[in-house]
């Protein structure tokens, strides 16, 4: 049943446990260990994309029953245990209280509002979701996904939340020394999140600031990485890492968005940018309930393959040296010969099947290695096969400036790193043929 957020003010939301864990299980603070693997040095070398139809015991998936219910689990362990870190679990509920609604924002075209969201004990962090919907429409398709520096950002309405948790400097408004947001920043990047354009494209949109899960920086007991238990030496090599906590607040807010009435929960789509675009690919392969998933411009460690062909791409020892908290332990153990890891990118995106994932790039973004992102959709294709798509991604790589609009979508454009309106043109397109 749908309920009235305008009629009741606060909403709580009972959930399930997700399947990879128990009913009952403990939440995100002591998630459930996997199954055993070996160490990373001690695994065979692969130099070309492993096989995503190929168990680890080496045994061939031929059937969507067989992938769905022996590969595609295996590799959701194989990208926690040496990748992402583990999936913590589901709270047990999660409550929303609307914190304001205005209903002539944007032009007077729709509605903005901004929910609290709280799904722990009270001193665990909370995840403030920005809402910009239609106005007078039924529910609608959402696009949503987490932003770098804060709600206030994308919007100069004065009611809109400044952060209050540390915040990377650079961005507008924050105080140098103390990592502070402050209201100087208010709509200062709102073309990042053009929050009118989408609405009158017919869509609505949802964000949240990724640092009020997990702010982005290493060693500080911190956000949601203050749940987890304290470690006596160094934590798990798999223990869960920053991508996958943003992932896990992407969860949140689709938890919230499924019981909105003016959001058509069968319509989300997951977007992201850059680091955040990684943590919109795993978002949309950790999550069913994710209808589309738009990684743009993710590079190294989302849509990028880790055996990468391109030497302008960032490579993974790189990422792991200057990020190291990004991804678990494990992966950074892979710095020296990619050839190791049990997987690439591709088996990632093969996850999603049969929904539509459509990567983004820019031509000179070589960083984020364009070419090396259609080779791990091209390789993530026979999965998708396997669902009925005899075509699921363009036969060669696209034109600068052309939309290949298929499954397994892909976009290249002039320009550099960045998210602009125009992008937001292209991720609406596409959302057009997959969502409307």
């Amino acid at each position: 049943m749908r309920l009235s957020l305008a009629a009741i003010g606060v909403l709580a939301v009972t959930v399930a446990a997700p399947s990879a864990f128990p009913a009952g299980a403990p939440p995100a603070g002591s998630p459930v260990p996997l199954p055993a693997f070996p160490p990373p040095d001690t695994l065979p070398s692969t130099a070309e994309f492993p096989d995503p139809l190929v168990m680890r015991d080496g045994t061939k998936i031929a059937t969507k029953k067989d992938w769905e219910e022996k590969r595609r689990p295996e590799l959701k362990e194989l990208f926690q245990h040496y990748m992402y870190g583990r999936f913590p679990a589901k709270p047990e509920k999660v409550t929303a209280k609307v914190l304001f609604e205005d209903t002539k924002a944007l032009g007077g075209k729709g509605t903005l509002r901004e929910v609290e969201l709280t799904f722990g004990p009270p001193e665990w962090p909370k995840l403030y979701l920005l809402i910009a919907a239609p106005n007078g429409t039924p529910p609608v398709a959402c696009f949503v996904g987490p932003n770098f520096g804060g709600n206030h950002l994308l919007t100069a309405h004065e009611q809109v939340r400044v952060p209050t948790v540390w915040v990377p400097g650079g961005y507008p408004g924050v105080e140098k020394g103390t990592n502070r947001a402050t209201a100087e920043g208010r709509g200062k990047q709102a073309d990042t999140w053009p929050l009118q354009q989408i609405v009158e494209s017919g869509y609505a949109v949802a964000t949240f600031y990724c640092g009020d899960v997990q702010p982005d920086r290493p060693g500080v007991s911190e956000g949601m990485r203050a749940t987890l238990p304290a470690a006596k030496d160094a934590p798990p090599a798999d223990e869960t890492a920053t991508v996958m906590w943003w992932a896990w607040g992407c969860h949140r807010a689709v938890d919230f968005l499924v019981t909105d009435p003016r959001t058509d929960a069968k319509r989300l789509a997951v977007v992201g940018h850059s680091r955040l675009g990684k943590t919109a690919l795993l978002a949309g392969a950790f999550d069913d309930r994710i209808a589309v998933v738009i990684p743009h411009q993710s590079g190294c460690g989302g849509a990028g393959p880790s055996r990468s062909k391109n030497p302008k791409a960032e490579p993974v020892k790189r990422i792991t040296t200057v990020f190291p908290h990004w991804f678990c332990a494990n992966f950074r153990a892979f710095g020296d010969d990619t050839t190791k890891i049990p997987f690439d990118q591709h088996s990632l995106v093969a996850i999603c099947a049969p929904r539509p994932v459509l990567a983004t790039n820019a031509d000179d973004d070589q960083w984020a290695n364009p070419p090396g992102q259609f080779d791990v959709l091209t390789a993530a294709a026979p999965v998708y096969r396997l669902y009925g798509d005899a075509r699921p991604v363009a036969a060669k790589l696209p034109e600068t400036g052309t939309l290949a609009d298929e499954r397994l979508g892909y976009f290249v454009r002039a320009g550099k790193h960045s998210m602009t309106p125009d992008d937001w043109k292209v991720f609406t397109r596409y959302a057009d043929k997959w969502l409307k």
